[in-house]
């Protein structure tokens, strides 16, 4: 049986006009969005790496470089769904992951429960398992999006002859 592991990762997008806003699987109306070679779900980014940090596992630049064309554009939703099947594939899940997202525009708390339960869903867990705290850069960065993400691993259930269970 293995030991819990914690992981950490962050995301950081300068944000320009005209491109649309994703944070956590979630499109928030607003007029700037990240400049980025996939959607630029900054949440989800921090997120997958820190799923890939607790178990040493790279980080999303080398799964999907954006020096690779196949990633234009790709939905942040893919970049996660790898991530966790490396993880499972190492013998974890998720239990537990906190988030800070650093945006001064738009005002995210009225998009808070909306980004917390498709967060719970992306990652098997319940709602109350995804903390998610919003600040402002206090105008020092208004132009930009910064993600930082902490997760919790546990090891996945062990059946007969030692094959995990999900």
């Amino acid at each position: 049986m293995g030991r819990m592991r914690i992981g950490y990762g962050e995301d950081s997008h300068r944000l320009e006009a005209g491109r649309p806003l994703w944070l956590g699987g979630v499109r928030i109306e607003s007029p700037h969005g990240p400049v980025a070679h996939s959607d630029g779900d900054a949440l989800l980014h921090a997120v997958a790496d820190a799923l890939l940090s607790a178990l040493a596992l790279g980080d999303i630049g080398q799964l999907f470089p954006d020096t690779d064309p196949r990633w234009r554009g790709v939905d942040s939703t893919v970049i996660l769904a790898e991530a966790l099947r490396r993880v499972r594939a190492e013998g974890y899940r998720p239990r537990q992951v906190n988030a800070v997202v650093t945006l001064d525009r738009p005002k995210l708390t009225p998009h808070r429960e909306r980004i917390q339960e498709r967060l719970a869903h992306l990652l098997a867990l319940s709602a109350g398992d995804v903390g998610l705290s919003f600040k402002t850069s206090e105008g020092l960065a208004p132009a930009h999006v910064q993600v930082r993400a902490v997760v919790l691993l546990e090891p996945l259930p062990q059946g007969p002859g030692g094959v995990w269970t999900a």
